[in-house]
Protein backbone atom coordinates (compact mmCIF):
# COMPACT_ATOMS: atom_id res chain seq x y z
CA UNK A 1 0.00 0.00 0.00
CA UNK A 2 1.03 3.55 -0.67
CA UNK A 3 1.87 6.29 2.26
CA UNK A 4 -0.19 9.29 2.11
CA UNK A 5 -0.16 12.31 4.93
CA UNK A 6 -2.66 14.11 5.34
CA UNK A 7 -2.29 18.14 6.10
CA UNK A 8 -5.62 20.02 7.45
CA UNK A 9 -6.54 22.92 8.27
CA UNK A 10 -9.87 23.28 10.57
CA UNK A 11 -12.64 26.01 10.01
CA UNK A 12 -12.84 28.19 13.45
CA UNK A 13 -16.20 26.77 14.17
CA UNK A 14 -14.84 23.18 14.10
CA UNK A 15 -11.99 24.37 16.37
CA UNK A 16 -14.42 25.60 19.14
CA UNK A 17 -14.45 23.72 22.22
CA UNK A 18 -12.46 20.31 22.93
CA UNK A 19 -15.57 18.35 22.95
CA UNK A 20 -16.96 19.12 19.97
CA UNK A 21 -13.27 18.57 18.38
CA UNK A 22 -12.97 15.37 20.09
CA UNK A 23 -16.63 14.15 18.44
CA UNK A 24 -16.61 15.50 15.12
CA UNK A 25 -12.81 13.38 15.10
CA UNK A 26 -14.29 10.31 15.61
CA UNK A 27 -17.40 10.88 13.62
CA UNK A 28 -14.62 11.79 10.32
CA UNK A 29 -12.98 8.77 11.31
CA UNK A 30 -15.71 6.31 11.47
CA UNK A 31 -16.78 8.13 8.50
CA UNK A 32 -13.47 7.58 6.67
CA UNK A 33 -12.96 3.92 7.98
CA UNK A 34 -16.86 3.05 6.64
CA UNK A 35 -15.78 4.50 3.05
CA UNK A 36 -12.30 4.22 2.17
CA UNK A 37 -12.13 0.10 3.44
CA UNK A 38 -8.28 -0.51 3.37
CA UNK A 39 -6.95 2.36 5.52
CA UNK A 40 -4.20 2.03 8.07
CA UNK A 41 -4.25 4.93 10.08
CA UNK A 42 -0.23 5.13 11.06
CA UNK A 43 0.26 8.37 12.99
CA UNK A 44 -1.93 11.33 13.96
CA UNK A 45 -0.34 14.43 15.31
CA UNK A 46 -1.88 18.32 16.26
CA UNK A 47 0.22 20.55 14.98
CA UNK A 48 1.14 24.41 15.70
CA UNK A 49 1.61 26.42 12.26
CA UNK A 50 -0.56 26.78 9.06
CA UNK A 51 -1.93 23.47 9.76
CA UNK A 52 -3.99 22.27 12.47
CA UNK A 53 -3.53 18.16 12.20
CA UNK A 54 -1.71 15.85 10.52
CA UNK A 55 -2.35 12.57 9.44
CA UNK A 56 0.05 9.47 8.34
CA UNK A 57 -1.63 6.63 6.79
CA UNK A 58 -1.83 3.93 4.18
CA UNK A 59 -4.03 3.34 1.49
CA UNK A 60 -4.73 0.71 -1.25
CA UNK A 61 -4.51 3.63 -3.75
CA UNK A 62 -4.75 7.09 -4.97
CA UNK A 63 -8.83 7.15 -5.53
CA UNK A 64 -8.90 6.51 -1.65
CA UNK A 65 -6.38 8.64 -1.07
CA UNK A 66 -8.45 11.68 -2.74
CA UNK A 67 -11.80 10.22 -0.53
CA UNK A 68 -9.72 10.78 2.63
CA UNK A 69 -9.57 14.31 1.44
CA UNK A 70 -13.02 15.16 0.40
CA UNK A 71 -14.24 13.47 3.49
CA UNK A 72 -12.17 15.80 5.53
CA UNK A 73 -13.65 18.47 3.40
CA UNK A 74 -17.12 17.64 4.46
CA UNK A 75 -16.34 17.30 8.13
CA UNK A 76 -15.12 20.46 8.68
CA UNK A 77 -11.43 21.31 7.40
CA UNK A 78 -11.19 24.53 5.27
CA UNK A 79 -7.90 23.09 3.48
CA UNK A 80 -7.24 18.84 3.40
CA UNK A 81 -4.21 17.69 1.33
CA UNK A 82 -2.89 14.39 0.94
CA UNK A 83 0.60 14.14 -0.06
CA UNK A 84 2.03 10.58 -1.59
CA UNK A 85 5.53 9.81 0.68
CA UNK A 86 7.75 6.94 0.67
CA UNK A 87 10.65 6.16 2.73
CA UNK A 88 13.81 7.33 2.42
CA UNK A 89 15.79 4.25 1.62
CA UNK A 90 13.39 3.59 -1.07
CA UNK A 91 13.34 7.23 -2.40
CA UNK A 92 17.15 6.49 -2.60
CA UNK A 93 16.49 3.70 -4.61
CA UNK A 94 13.98 5.28 -6.77
CA UNK A 95 17.06 7.65 -7.35
CA UNK A 96 19.44 5.79 -8.04
CA UNK A 97 17.40 4.23 -11.55
CA UNK A 98 17.66 7.58 -12.58
CA UNK A 99 21.00 8.94 -12.21
CA UNK A 100 23.03 9.27 -15.43
CA UNK A 101 25.98 7.23 -15.62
Amino acid sequence: MATYVLMTKLSPDALQGSAGRRETGHGWKKKVEELCPGIRWVAHYALLGPYDFMDVYEAPDGETAFRVSLLSREWGAVSAESWPAMPYERFLAVADTVEKK
